[in-house]
C-alpha cells in the first residue's frame, strides 16, 4: 500500500529548493493545506492528517468514548501517512485488540496510554529536558501520562517521584536539576502546595497539574485546581485536574521551540 509522505519527507524534499527557512514553512504549509480537502474521514471523525504541519504534532486520539474499532482505523490512517501516534485514556482490552494490529505497539498501564513511532535507527531528540515530578506517589498515574506524551514527542524527559511539602527536605537534593530543565510538569493533589515552592527555585515555567487525589475538601482536585491558579510563584501555570497529556504537551512545546532557538 502506498504510504503519504511524512512531514520530515516534504521538509527534506523541499529544503534544497528553500533553503530560507521561512520561505520553507511558507511551502509546507500551502501543501498541507492543498491536501486538507483529501482529509480521509472515518464514520463522523475527521482525521486530521495536517495537525503535524500546522502544530509541530500529529493529532493526539482521545479514546474514552471511541470504539476499539474506530481507534485502530484512525491509527491505520495515521501510520499509513507517516505519522507517530498516541492514545490516551484507552482501556486495556482495548490494548490487546490493537497489539494484534500493529506490531512495536508501547503500552503504559499506569498512563492508560499506546505509542506508535515510525521505524527510526537513530531518533533525533526534539528538546529538553523536561522535568516531571509529583508531590506523592498517588499521583503517578497522571504523572505517567504526562511522560508518556513527552516520550511521544520525542522530549529528553524525567521523572521524579514522592517529594512533596509533606517532607521539604526530599525536594532539595533535586534542585540543582530541576535548575537546567527547559520545563518542569508538577503534579499534586490535596493542597497542591508542591508548585509554589518549586517555582521559587527554578528560571523555567513550571505547569501545575492538579490531581483529584485527597480527602473530601479536596473536592476531587478543586482545591489542588485552585491552589495552582492562585499561586504567588509568577513562573507558574496550570492545566486540567488529571490533565498529565495537557500538562506533558505544553512543557513539551516550551523545550521544542526553545531547542529550535538555540
Amino acid at each position: 500500500m502506498t504510504t503519504s509522505p511524512s512531514l520530515a519527507d516534504l521538509r527534506t524534499a523541499l529544503a534544497t529548493l528553500y533553503p530560507d527557512e521561512r520561505r520553507l514553512e511558507q511551502a509546507i504549509r500551502h501543501l498541507a493545506d492543498a491536501a486538507q480537502s483529501d482529509a480521509p474521514q472515518i464514520d463522523d471523525v475527521d482525521v486530521d492528517l495536517q495537525r503535524e504541519s500546522r502544530c509541530g504534532f500529529p493529532e493526539v486520539i482521545f479514546g474514552e468514548g471511541k470504539s476499539t474499532e474506530m481507534i485502530v482505523r484512525i491509527l491505520q490512517t495515521q501510520q499509513q501517512a507517516g505519522q507517530e501516534s498516541l492514545v490516551t485514556r484507552i482501556r486495556f482490552d482495548q490494548v490487546q485488540a490493537i497489539q494484534t494490529e500493529f506490531d512495536h505497539v508501547i503500552h503504559n498501564d499506569t498512563a492508560r496510554t499506546i505509542r506508535l513511532h515510525q521505524p527510526c535507527e537513530n531518533p533525533v531528540s526534539r528538546g529538553g529536558p523536561v522535568i516531571v515530578i509529583t508531590a506523592g506517589s498517588s499521583d503517578r498515574h497522571v504523572a505517567e501520562e504526562a511522560m508518556e506524551t513527552l516520550r511521544w514527542m520525542r522530549i529528553d524527559c524525567e521523572l521524579i517521584q514522592d517529594v512533596g511539602v509533606a517532607g521539604p527536605h526530599r525536594l532539595l537534593k533535586h534542585v540543582p536539576k530541576l535548575q537546567q530543565a527547559a520545563a518542569i510538569v508538577c503534579v499534586a493533589g490535596m493542597e497542591a502546595a508542591l508548585p509554589s515552592v518549586v517555582g521559587g527555585y527554578v528560571p523555567c515555567p513550571v505547569i501545575g497539574v492538579p490531581t483529584s487525589v485527597g480527602y473530601g475538601a479536596s473536592l476531587h482536585g478543586i482545591t489542588a485546581m485552585f491552589s495552582m491558579l492562585t499561586c504567588c510563584a509568577s513562573n507558574v501555570v496550570a492545566v486540567n485536574i488529571d490533565a498529565g497529556f495537557k500538562g506533558g504537551y505544553v512543557a513539551g512545546l516550551i523545550a521544542s521551540r526553545a531547542a529550535r532557538s538555540l
